[in-house]
């Protein structure tokens, strides 16, 4: 099952895309368009009802928003054993997290802004996970039971104030446009599936058309499943609430560049860079 988020005048709706159609889902007249909504009537997100045949219609030219709207959004930093070599940083005994706020969000195609405050701006590709059920003190062996899907996610730093002092993290990751994501959520069964498999995902930051990062699931640090269980044992995390998994490598952006996050198995998400704040 893919999801995506339509937008209409009316606000968005939820579609299911397959290839080059989509449908809205089979939700009565009416009903919220928010994804934990869409759970609590039609369960679980690989379980839903495919819509009828009628209702499929070419997906060229729709725009896209973002496929959630979480409460909680956290980020993983140098989770891949790569990126962090690079940033001759040790491994650390713990997974290094970092909240983002809702102000961040912007959907596939949006502009990122480079703000003002800062000269160095960069985007890291990263696989996202989206809770499909409240979780909380969940074990590593259970963790992905509760995961719905996965999505493509370009999460943004303003690495120069981060360089400043690394306690500076949170701010350096929460300016406007600081974490786009979408187009679509795949469920996590669909995902098992492919020939490569969640460990072989591939996760890779492209720059003006060109792969500059590259990493696979099986190299991060700290896997899915380590930690989504981690996070629970402090914290619930309820259905539509992100964990974005760490990136393979970020690239420095400049006004007018685009951006792409690929992960194996998942629509590439694309956004475009606007120009630096005064």
């Amino acid at each position: 099952m893919r999801i995506a988020a339509r937008m209409l005048a009316s606000g968005p709706e939820l579609v299911e895309v397959d290839g080059d159609l989509l449908a809205p889902l089979p939700l009565p007249p009416g009903s919220p368009a928010d994804f934990p909504s869409a759970v609590r009537r039609l369960g679980a997100l690989g379980e839903w009802p495919a819509p009828g045949r009628s209702r499929w219609e070419a997906a060229a030219g729709t725009p896209f928003g973002p496929p959630v709207r979480p409460n909680v959004i956290i980020g993983i930093g140098l989770n891949f054993l790569p990126h962090a070599a690079d940033l001759r940083a040790a491994p650390t005994e713990l997974p290094t997290l970092f909240f983002k706020g809702a102000h961040t969000i912007i959907g596939p195609g949006d502009v990122i802004p480079l703000p003002g405050l800062s000269q160095r701006v960069t985007a890291e590709a990263e696989l996202g996970l989206v809770i499909g059920r409240r979780m909380y003190q969940v074990d590593a062996a259970d963790a992905l039971d509760y995961v719905a899907g996965g999505c493509c996610v370009l999460d943004q730093t303003a690495e120069d104030i981060l360089q400043k002092d690394s306690r500076l993290l949170t701010l350096a990751k929460n300016f406007p446009g600081f974490f786009a994501f979408g187009p679509e959520v795949v469920s996590l069964d669909e995902l098992a599936a492919t020939p490569a498999g969640l460990r072989d995902m591939r996760v890779s930051t492209y720059l003006n058309g060109v792969c500059e990062r590259t990493a696979t699931v099986a190299d991060m640090r700290f896997g899915p499943a380590e930690l989504l269980a981690f996070i629970s044992q402090v914290m619930p995390l309820e259905c539509g609430d992100i964990v974005s998994t760490g990136t393979p490598g970020a690239v420095v952006l400049a006004p007018g560049d685009v951006v792409e996050c690929r992960v194996s198995g998942l629509r590439t998400l694309t956004n475009v860079v606007g120009p630096r704040a005064l």
